[in-house]
């Protein structure tokens, strides 16, 4: 039986057109670009502008730019999963919206919630259904609105987020190349420190979680640094050694754009240097869901087939991992 793995064979985005920056954002809350940059590292962040738009206009956006990209008809799609934590509605599905905005229509299609750490375990996942045989195309899309559920009188939270798309096409092939292998873990205990308190089915949305300000993010920053300092890091060396990699091997790590000083740390603890780390965070922020893709489509024309990166995140829940991937494709 033919041995298959999951390789990703094109990467797609969409960004909004609005950029808040932190000149902006100082006359909005009690903050300054200094602090922002210094403790974070973000200038400017997209936010997703106009009546009636949501998560599922973000991912149209970006699955239709990969299948320009890819040359593929929406009818040759098998399955899409949506990774976010901003849907647009509680039900259906944003997956579901978003296959109809774009013209997929025999595929099946489910939302994947794991927090910052959602792209990752949608492609961890997505992988297995190509490993099987069973689908030879699945799209995984990262899509955030996250200036939705932001409350911007916070300026602990505020200037973190930002709003953006990207997908990726996952296809079988019989190379080294492709996923190589992954560890994902979560510890549900975290959750106390990083969730929105109410909206859910244990507390329901009424007047008084509105007025109480419950359905915007709650963060305490000092543990969910400290342990996504310590967890991305140690998974990301974990998952190098048990696979005998040591850092010249490494073309890039592929970080979660959460914090500038995260980043940097996941960075040294893999003994990188600061050219093997990709990073964008000044540009978007934290996108969530979004933030891997993203830097896969802008760093993709520096990638060469055959390049061993390290897909490595933490999220709300708690969640988070790393994928070792080889690349599958030279850039045209």
């Amino acid at each position: 039986m033919t041995k298959f793995r999951a390789a990703i064979t094109g990467v797609g985005a969409y960004l909004p057109d609005y950029i808040l920056d932190n000149e902006e954002l100082s006359k909005m809350v009690d903050t300054t670009d200094e602090w922002i940059m210094t403790r974070i590292g973000i200038k400017e962040r997209r936010i997703l502008k106009g009546e009636g738009k949501g998560s599922s206009d973000l991912g149209a956006g970006s699955v239709n730019d990969l299948l320009k990209k890819t040359n593929t008809s929406p009818d040759e799609i098998d399955l899409l999963i949506c990774a976010t934590v901003t849907p647009d509605m509680q039900f259906p599905a944003t997956a579901n919206i978003i296959c109809d905005k774009v013209g997929i229509k025999k595929a099946f299609a489910y939302d994947l919630n794991a927090g910052c750490s959602g792209f990752l375990f949608a492609l961890a996942t997505a992988s297995k259904f190509v490993e099987s045989g069973q689908y030879k195309k699945v799209i995984v899309v990262g899509a955030e609105k996250m200036s939705s559920i932001v409350d911007y009188t916070d300026r602990a939270t505020c200037p973190i987020f930002g709003d953006g798309s990207g997908a990726i096409m996952l296809e079988p092939v019989e190379e080294e190349v492709g996923i190589m292998d992954m560890i994902l873990r979560s510890d549900g205990a975290g959750r106390v420190h990083l969730h929105q308190k109410a909206g859910g089915s244990c507390k329901p949305s009424s007047h008084a979680t509105v007025d109480a300000r419950e359905h915007f993010i709650y963060q305490e920053g000092q543990p969910v640094f400290k342990a996504a300092v310590s967890n991305m890091a140690d998974t990301a060396v974990e998952l190098m050694e048990k696979n005998n990699l040591t850092s010249d091997d490494i073309a890039y790590l592929v970080p979660h754009q959460a914090n500038m000083r995260i980043i940097e740390a996941t960075g040294k603890r893999m003994e990188l240097p600061s050219e093997k780390v990709m990073v964008n965070i000044q540009k978007y922020g934290n996108t969530t869901a979004a933030t891997l893709p993203l830097l896969l489509w802008e760093y993709e024309t520096k990638l060469k087939k055959g390049d061993n990166l390290i897909l490595a995140t933490f999220g709300a829940g708690f969640t988070w991992g790393a994928i070792w991937l080889k690349w599958a494709y030279n850039s045209k």
